[in-house]
C-alpha cells in the first residue's frame, strides 16, 4: 500500500511517500480503505519525539489517528461492521506505528462508528480526535442546558466543534478568537471576543455574573484570565496545560470512544454539527499539510485525501 512514513523522528522534511505492507487485522479489528485522514498537531509533535516518554513508537512511522473510509475486511469477532460499511474513527493504538496517512489502516471496532451521512469524507475525517476531545472536555465540566461556556480558541479545529456541541446541548457560548474569525464564530452561533489583554473585562461585558464553564485550548494566560470569571473553580478543562490541575480543574487527554463518535454523528446528521475544512490536500502533500498546521492559523481542519 502507499503510505506517508518517517524512517526516524523528524519533521515535515522527513515525510516520505512509500510502499508498505498492508496492516494485519487482529481479532476485534477491521481493515479500512482510507478515503481521508485528519491532520492534527499531535501528529507532528509525536513525530518529533516530543511524546517519546509517553508512547511507544515503531519505525517506519505512519502518522495519523483520524480516519474516514470504507471497511475492506472484517477480522475475527468484529461483527459490528461489514465489508462496504462507511466508517470514521479515532485510531489511537497502544503502539504508534501504522496510522491513517495510508491507503489502508486497521482499527479496533471500539475506535469506530458509522460515518455521518451528512458529512463529506473530508469533513468526517476532521471530526474524530477534535470532536471527541471537545465532547469529553465538555462532559468533564458537566455542561448543561442554560450554562454559559467560555471556549478559548473557538475558531480552531477543537474549538469550533466544542462550540457547536455546547450549543446543541442548549448552552450559550462565548468564544475567544482573532477579529478575522469573529464572523465565523457568529455563524456557528457563538458570541466572539478578542483574546489578549483585557479579555476578562470583555467577557464580563457579555456575562456580568461570570461563566459556568471554561474550555481552554491554548493554555498559559488563558487559564489565569478565566479563573476569576468562573462561578465554580473546578469547572475548567484544558487540553494543553496540566497546570489547570493546580486550580482544581481538569486536564483532558482524549480517549477513543465509539459511543461518543456515534453521538457526534447523530448531531451531524441532525444538522447541528459540521466541519469547516480549511484545506484538503492529497496524501503526497502531507509535508505541506504539516507546515500549514504548524503555523497555527487554521480555521477548522486540514485533511489529507487518498484516491
Amino acid at each position: 500500500m502507499r503510505a506517508i512514513a518517517l524512517p526516524e523522528y523528524g519533521g515535515p522534511d522527513q515525510l516520505r511517500l512509500t510502499e508498505l505492507p498492508e496492516p494485519k487485522v487482529a481479532p476485534g479489528e477491521v481493515l479500512i480503505r482510507v478515503r481521508a485522514a485528519g491532520v492534527n498537531p499531535v501528529d507532528w509533535k509525536l513525530a518529533t519525539g516530543a511524546l517519546d516518554g509517553l508512547m511507544e513508537t515503531r519505525f517506519p512511522l505512519v502518522p495519523g489517528w483520524d480516519v474516514a473510509g470504507v471497511v475492506e475486511r472484517v477480522g475475527l469477532d468484529a461483527g459490528e461492521f461489514s465489508v462496504g460499511d462507511e466508517v470514521y474513527g479515532y485510531v489511537r493504538k497502544d503502539k504508534v506505528h501504522l496510522g491513517a496517512y495510508a491507503e489502508f489502516v486497521s482499527a479496533h471496532v471500539q475506535m469506530l462508528a458509522r460515518k455521518p451521512s451528512a458529512l463529506s469524507w473530508e469533513q468526517a475525517a476532521g471530526v474524530p480526535l477534535a470532536g471527541l476531545t471537545a465532547h469529553q472536555a465538555l462532559r468533564r465540566v458537566d455542561v448543561q442546558r442554560g450554562d454559559t461556556v467560555l471556549v478559548h480558541a473557538a475558531a480552531g479545529g477543537v474549538g469550533s466543534l466544542a462550540t457547536q456541541i455546547a450549543l446543541a446541548w442548549g448552552a450559550r457560548v462565548i468564544g475567544t478568537a482573532s477579529e478575522r474569525n469573529h464572523d465565523f464564530l457568529r455563524g456557528l452561533g457563538a458570541e466572539p471576543v478578542t483574546y489578549g489583554a483585557g479579555l476578562a473585562e470583555r467577557v464580563r461585558d457579555l456575562a456580568p455574573d461570570g461563566v459556568d464553564a471554561v474550555l481552554d485550548l491554548v493554555g498559559g494566560d488563558a487559564i489565569e484570565a478565566s479563573l476569576p470569571l468562573l462561578k465554580k473553580a473546578d469547572r475548567i478543562a484544558s487540553i494543553v496545560d496540566p497546570q489547570v490541575l493546580a486550580s482544581g480543574g481538569h486536564y483532558v487527554w482524549v480517549r477513543p470512544d465509539s459511543a461518543g463518535l456515534a453521538e457526534l454523528a447523530e448531531l451531524a446528521d441532525a444538522g447541528k454539527l459540521t466541519v469547516h475544512v480549511d484545506r484538503a490536500l492529497p496524501l503526497a502533500e502531507a509535508a505541506q499539510a504539516w507546515r500549514l498546521n504548524q503555523e497555527g492559523r487554521t480555521r477548522g481542519k486540514i485533511v489529507l485525501t487518498v484516491d
